[in-house]
Order: structure tokens, then sequence, then C-alpha cells
């Protein structure tokens, strides 16, 4: 790739974001306006149980366009068994699909 444009890319294809991806499903809600807001989201663990995490705080969220790939990056606070964890929970409108990516 020229320039180093995609140096950071996780093999995804999609995001040039930096950290560790995982896909994840997230229970989003649509606002009459458009705006989507997480509500939970649902990740494998390391031993492969599925996990649900509803408390979500945004802190922000900005649309993005990478590479012409469009996307809505949220900066999230997770609690996960008392602890808070800061990630980037991002969706890519175009395969209806998020990730979450851990810094």
């Amino acid at each position: 790739m020229a320039f180093g444009v995609r140096t950071n890319q996780k093999n995804t294809g999609r995001s040039f974001v930096r950290g560790i991806q995982k896909k994840v499903a997230c229970e989003c809600w649509f606002t009459s306006t458009g705006k989507a807001m997480p509500l939970m989201v649902k990740v494998e663990d390391e031993n492969g149980e599925i996990r649900t995490i509803r408390e979500i705080m945004v802190h922000s969220y900005e649309k993005k366009m990478y590479a012409g790939v469009p996307s809505i990056e949220y900066d999230c606070t997770l609690t996960v068994e008392n602890r808070r964890i800061r990630v980037w929970l991002i969706y890519y409108p175009t395969e209806n699909q998020w990730v979450l990516n851990f810094r």
C-alpha cells in the first residue's frame, strides 16, 4: 500500500484503528433521527464463553470514513466484573457489523 495507509490494519479489510479487535453482537436502539445508541454487547471470552455486557457508558461518538469505508466509532467504558475497561465500539453500517477495539 502506498504511503503506509494500511500499516495498522488487522487483516479484517475494514478498520485502520490500532488495538486488538473482536467481533461482537450489539443490541442497539435507533432514535427517530437515526442516531444509534448501543445498549448491550455480547462478546466471546478467552474460554469460548459468551459474555453479556450491559453497562456501557458512551463518552462520545464520531462518524468516520477510512479509504471509502464508513464507520461510527463510539468511545466507551464497559463495566465487566466490577472493572471498567475503556474501548472503542465500532459499527460498520455497510456490513452491518460491530467490533470492539481494546486500547
